[in-house]
C-alpha cells in the first residue's frame, strides 16, 4: 500500500515539478497516507526524487502508471483529458515488458495499453469538418476493441452513408472511458456526442438526424435524448431514428417487427457459423444457442424478455436469452444454465447479442476467468462442450440494413418532439390509468399497500400521476434537480392527505403528490425534501398504463 501511495503522488506532481525546475513540498498527504510518518516519508520520496537521487522501484514505476490509467479511465471529458491520456502512454511506453506486468490499480491493468485488438488504422472516427447542410449523427456506446470498432459500428455508418448521398455521416460515442482508451492507446480520436454536436453547429449544419445504434431505448438512450434536447434550437430540424430493436413495449408479450427481424438474423447467423444447415438440425444434435445481451436495471430491460418471447414464437426451441447484469432476473448465467440443460442439450454455442463484440463478448462472455460465461457454464458438468462465436450484430447485412430503414423512417417523420411522442405517451386518450411508478431509491417509493402502483391522469395531452407514499416523512417534492428547487421561483409540490388499509387490516394516514409527467417508460428527475430540510436528487420512471 505504501509503495502505490508513494507512486500516486509522484504520478500527480513529478511533472510538474521537473518542468518547473523548483523544489516541492508536499503540504497534504495523498489518499491513502493515514499518519504523519507517512506523509513525512512521501515528502523526502518526492524531494529526493526531484533532486535525482532516488531511483524508482519497478512496483513504484508500475503504480505510476496505474495512476495516471485510472485518471483517464473517467465517464467525465475535461479540457485538460487529451493531455491526461498522452501522458499516460508516454509513461508505459517508457516501462520495461516486467514492470508492465506489475500494473495494477482501480481499474488499470496491463491490457489496457498492451492487448491487441487489431489494427486502428483500419477505422475512421468520422470526426472531419466540411459536412454541408445535412448530417447523420451515428450514436454508439462505442469500443475500444479496434476490429470490432472497424467492422461493426463501422459497417453500420458505411451502410448508412450509402443509402443516404445527400447526408454526411459523422460518429459519435457515449461512453468516454472508451473515448478516452482509443486515445490514449492508438491516439485515434473519437467525439462523445456533444462534441459531435458542436462541429455540427460550428460546421452550419441545417438538418441533423441521430441514428442511435444501441440496442433498445434504454438509459444511454435517454441521456442521448436530453442532450439532444438542449441543441433542438441550433438546427432547423432535428430528428432521432429508432435503436434496434424498436419501441419497448409495456410487457415480456410485447414484441415487433424490428425484434422478429433481429431474432432472424442472428440466429441464422450463428446456425450458419456453427456449420448446421438449420436450427432444427442443430436440436437434433442436442446443440442449443445462447445468446448475451448486457443487461439493465432501466424499465427497458423488458425488451430481453421480449426477445424471449420472439424466439419462442418463432418456434426457437434452442435459442435461449441471457445478459451480463442478470437484468431481468431469469437472464442471469446460473439461470440460463439450468433452463439449457433442463430442456436437455449437451452442447452449448455463445454468441453476444451486442452490436460490437468488444470487451463483454470477449472477456465477460469467451474469457477465460472463472466468472466468464464460458467458464461458468463449462463448470457446471452439465453440458459436453461449450463454444463461442465471438462476432457483433453489426457486421451482420440484414442488420445494417434494419439500421438503415430506421434513418429513412426517421428522416420521413421529423423532428425530435415528433418522435418523442412514441415515448412520451401523449397517444393515450384522455382518462385515467394505473401505471407503475419506480425510484432509484428504496427510501422514496409508493406505499407497499399499493405496490409501486399509482394513479395517472391524462388531459388534453398532458399526464400527472398520483403517488401515494409510505408516510408523512417527505414534506415537498420538486419536478427537477435539487439545487433548482431550492431558487425562490420554485414552485414545489405540496402534500395530500391519503387514507391507506394495509392487507392486515389496519389503516393509517400518509402523504401523496400530483407530480406531473413528461414521458412515459424512461426517468426524469423528481427532488424531494424531507424533515431534515435537505433536497435530494431522484430519478423515478412511470410505466406500464392499464387504464382504469
Amino acid at each position: 500500500m505504501k509503495n502505490k501511495v508513494l507512486a500516486v503522488l509522484m504520478a500527480m506532481t513529478m511533472g510538474t515539478v521537473l518542468l518547473a525546475g523548483c523544489s516541492v513540498s508536499v503540504d497534504t498527504a495523498p489518499a491513502g497516507a493515514q499518519n504523519v510518518e507517512e506523509k513525512d516519508e512521501a515528502n523526502d520520496v518526492v524531494e529526493e526524487a526531484v533532486e535525482g537521487t532516488v531511483e524508482m522501484s519497478d512496483e513504484e514505476k508500475a503504480a505510476e502508471v496505474a495512476a495516471l490509467i485510472d485518471a483517464i479511465y473517467v465517464q467525465e471529458w475535461t479540457p485538460e483529458t487529451e493531455q491526461q491520456c498522452a501522458d499516460a502512454k508516454k509513461a508505459w511506453d517508457a516501462l520495461t515488458d516486467a514492470q508492465k506486468e506489475l500494473v495494477e490499480g482501480e481499474e488499470a491493468d496491463p491490457d489496457y495499453f498492451g492487448r491487441d485488438t487489431g489494427d486502428a488504422t483500419k477505422d475512421d472516427p468520422l470526426n472531419g469538418d466540411d459536412i454541408g447542410e445535412n448530417e447523420i449523427l451515428v450514436v454508439s456506446f462505442g469500443t475500444s476493441f479496434n476490429d470490432s470498432r472497424a467492422e461493426d459500428i463501422g459497417s453500420i455508418e458505411k451502410a448508412i452513408q450509402a443509402a443516404n448521398p445527400d447526408y454526411s455521416v459523422r460518429r459519435a460515442f457515449t461512453a468516454q472511458i472508451i473515448i478516452n482508451h482509443v486515445l490514449a492507446r492508438d491516439g485515434e480520436k473519437i467525439d462523445n456526442v456533444a462534441q459531435a454536436l458542436d462541429r455540427a453547429v460550428d460546421n452550419g449544419v441545417k438538418n441533423l438526424l441521430v441514428q442511435p445504434t444501441h440496442l433498445m431505448h434504454g438509459a444511454e438512450y435517454d441521456e442521448l435524448i436530453d442532450v439532444l434536447e438542449g441543441y433542438a434550437d441550433k438546427f432547423e430540424s432535428v430528428a432521432i431514428a429508432e435503436p434496434l430493436l424498436g419501441e419497448v413495449g409495456s410487457d415480456a408479450t410485447v414484441i415487433n417487427e424490428d425484434k422478429k427481424a433481429v431474432a432472424q438474423t442472428v440466429v441464422a447467423e450463428a446456425v450458419r457459423e456453427a456449420g448446421y444447415d438449420s436450427l432444427d438440425a442443430a436440436e437434433q444434435d442436442g446443440t442449443a444457442f445462447v445468446f448475451m445481451g448486457h443487461g439493465t436495471a432501466h424499465t427497458a430491460k423488458v425488451s430481453y424478455s421480449q426477445m424471449a418471447t420472439q424466439m419462442e414464437q418463432l418456434g426457437y426451441k434452442n435459442v435461449f436469452i441471457g445478459t451480463v447484469e442478470g437484468e431481468p432476473e431469469e437472464t442471469a448465467c446460473e439461470n440460463i444454465i439450468d433452463a439449457v440443460s433442463a430442456a436437455g442439450y449437451s452442447h452449448v454455442i455463445l454468441r453476444p447479442l451486442m452490436v460490437v463484440a468488444g470487451d463483454h463478448a470477449n472477456n465477460d462472455m469467451a474469457g477465460d476467468d472463472e466468472d466468464s460465461w464460458k467458464s461458468m457454464f463449462v463448470s457446471s458438468g452439465k453440458f459436453e462442450n461449450v463454444d463461442c462465436q465471438i462476432a457483433g450484430l453489426g457486421r451482420i447485412e440484414d442488420i445494417q440494413k434494419l439500421y438503415v430503414s430506421h434513418t429513412a423512417e426517421a428522416l420521413k417523420n421529423g423532428s425530435v418532439a415528433d418522435t418523442q411522442k412514441k415515448t412520451e405517451g401523449t397517444d393515450l386518450k384522455d382518462g385515467t390509468y394505473q401505471v407503475k411508478f419506480t425510484t432509484d431509491s428504496p427510501m422514496f417509493h409508493v406505499n407497499e399497500a399499493l405496490k409501486d402502483m399509482g394513479e395517472l391522469t391524462v388531459k388534453d395531452g398532458k399526464m400527472s400521476v398520483h403517488i401515494t407514499l409510505a408516510s408523512k416523512n417527505i414534506l415537498y417534492l420538486y419536478p427537477g434537480l435539487a439545487k433548482d428547487a431550492e431558487t425562490e421561483s420554485a414552485i414545489l409540490l405540496e402534500p395530500t392527505t391519503d387514507p391507506v388499509k394495509y392487507d392486515d387490516g389496519t389503516e393509517e394516514e400518509v402523504f401523496g403528490f400530483d407530480v406531473p409527467v413528461p414521458y412515459l417508460d424512461r426517468e426524469f428527475d423528481l427532488a424531494l425534501i424531507g424533515r431534515k430540510g435537505t433536497w435530494y436528487d431522484h430519478k423515478v420512471t412511470v410505466s406500464s398504463p392499464v387504464s382504469e
